[in-house]
């Protein structure tokens, strides 16, 4: 369960909750010391179902940053002197050592998934949501497989502690906190619908790779100007859109190479590319090696069964 010593006000629990409250000894000898799982290491962990009058109060707060993802009714969280509710859909992520209090609205309790977590990684991870989203609490589309994903880690966390499960268990941890970061890149190839700009037109790059385009053009797929259409990708991407357009035709040019017989010549006028020699530099630019020598270093790695 949860580790401070407040009162809860429902003290026998919510119907169909679970928690996992890991041996503070296991977390010492098996996390703190393990550089693998040190930078974001799970604490405690848990499910609450309608979890009426589900109430914490933390003065001083915790040593463990905490995340709440509400999915059904409502509640409030107070960071400090700054509160904030959570309906269907909101996530939060509680700071360690700030004072804080959380509570179930009494008349719509939420059901929540819980987490609390350390690590010498989590400060630069937080940094990084703020950086998207401008506080502590953000909102995600419903997704089965964020649920699915959560409930991988806490069965595998039932059945205990060896290495290699807490392994397992804290870097899946470390995709599921992910995925409210970056809810529009997570399980992505089951999305049917795009509607952010910038990724229609890196669709419409992967569907055309083999033609040559100009800015106006990518811009003109996706009915923004030029400038604003290139300063958006420059922003979402941190590239400028023709040079991400070569870059996953690279990308392209890397699996002829590993994975059939076509010649370099042959390779470049599949992407549009008329002059192997422009296609061999910009291939070496971008890979830090000609095409040749990446063909014959892929081959090499096959024979010596590294693949």
């Amino acid at each position: 369960m949860e580790t401070d010593t407040t009162e809860i006000k429902k003290k026998e629990g919510f119907n169909g909750q679970k928690a996992i409250m890991l041996p503070r000894s296991i977390i010492s000898k098996s996390c703190v010391s393990n550089p693998l799982l040190s930078g974001i290491y799970i604490t405690d962990i848990g499910f609450y179902p309608k979890a009426k009058f589900h109430y914490r109060e933390r003065d001083h707060g915790i040593d463990q940053y905490i995340l709440i993802y509400c999915t059904a009714g409502k509640g409030e969280v107070q960071i400090e002197k700054t509160p904030y509710s959570l309906l269907s859909g909101n996530f939060i992520i509680i700071p360690a050592e700030k004072a804080h209090a959380y509570a179930s609205d009494k008349n719509d309790p939420w059901t929540i998934y819980w987490a609390h977590f350390k690590g010498h990684l989590v400060k630069p991870l937080i940094a990084l949501l703020l950086r998207r989203q401008k506080n502590y609490k953000g909102f995600v589309q419903f997704n089965e497989s964020r649920i699915k994903l959560f409930d991988d880690i806490y069965l595998n966390l039932e059945r205990g502690y060896s290495t290699d499960n807490l392994c397992y268990v804290n870097t899946s941890f470390q995709h599921f906190l992910s995925s409210f970061i970056f809810d529009d890149k997570f399980n992505y190839s089951s999305k049917k619908i795009m509607v952010n700009p910038i990724d229609l037109s890196i669709e419409y790059m992967q569907k055309n790779l083999h033609a040559t385009f100009t800015l106006a053009e990518v811009a003109k797929s996706v009915n923004l100007s030029s400038s604003h259409f290139s300063a958006l990708f420059k922003e979402q991407t941190g590239f400028a859109p023709i040079k991400y357009f070569n870059h996953i035709k690279i990308q392209k040019a890397c699996q002829y190479l590993q994975f059939t017989d076509l010649r370099i010549k042959e390779i470049a006028a599949a992407l549009g590319i008329d002059d192997q020699y422009y296609f061999s530099r910009m291939f070496s630019k971008i890979m830090g090696l000609a095409p040749q020598d990446y063909k014959s270093k892929r081959e090499t790695l096959r024979e010596s069964k590294f693949l």
